[in-house]
């Protein structure tokens, strides 16, 4: 292509080629996978959830359990949880500490969840703490659980409240001490 320009011309067309240049580089290097950050689809489109359940409580903790689907090709990280039932969530892990005693404790860096794979939440292993329960789960009833992913799309789980007498671990960490979740 040829440009005929004066002078001032000459300095807007370098000026606008320069620009020009700076977004087409800037573009693919934000397109080098292929697809532009517009064009991924949120962490949350490829999940699904099911038997997802929630241990009934009147107050103090309580847990949810279930298995946690990723039908996607990269994996998916749950960074936190939130239930109107209770002013404070966590992902939980449960290990033995030092003295052999099975604890609760806050995961680091959230739940992943594999590629074309699940993660069971389940009572004595991984599950979400409801941390404070500020209106009663009673048997029979359902809560809605809104997970949120590590690109901030979330996800709503609707889970069945249910009576069960395990799962009475004890937390390990935080201000709130050893407490028992046997309420």
């Amino acid at each position: 292509m040829t440009v005929r320009t004066t002078r001032l011309g000459a300095l807007r067309t370098t000026s606008l080629a320069t620009a020009v240049s700076v977004v087409a580089v800037l573009g693919l290097a934000g397109c080098a996978n292929g697809a532009s950050p517009q064009d991924a689809a949120p962490q949350a489109a490829s999940f699904s959830a099911s038997d997802v359940w929630v241990k009934a409580a009147d107050a103090g903790m309580t847990a949810g359990f279930g298995t946690l689907r990723n039908d996607g090709d990269s994996d998916l990280t749950v960074v936190s949880a939130t239930d109107e039932a209770t002013s404070s969530m966590q992902l939980h892990e449960t290990m033995q500490n030092e003295s052999g005693q099975m604890v609760m404790r806050e995961i680091e860096g959230g739940f992943v969840i594999p590629a074309h794979g699940s993660l069971e939440l389940a009572p004595g292993g991984n599950h979400l703490m409801f941390m404070d329960v500020t209106s009663a789960l009673r048997a029979g009833a359902e809560t809605t659980i809104t997970l949120t992913f590590a690109d901030d799309s979330t996800a709503e789980i609707t889970a069945p409240v249910k009576e069960f007498s395990g799962a009475n671990e004890n937390y390990e960490g935080g201000d709130m001490g050893d407490m028992d979740m046997g309420h």
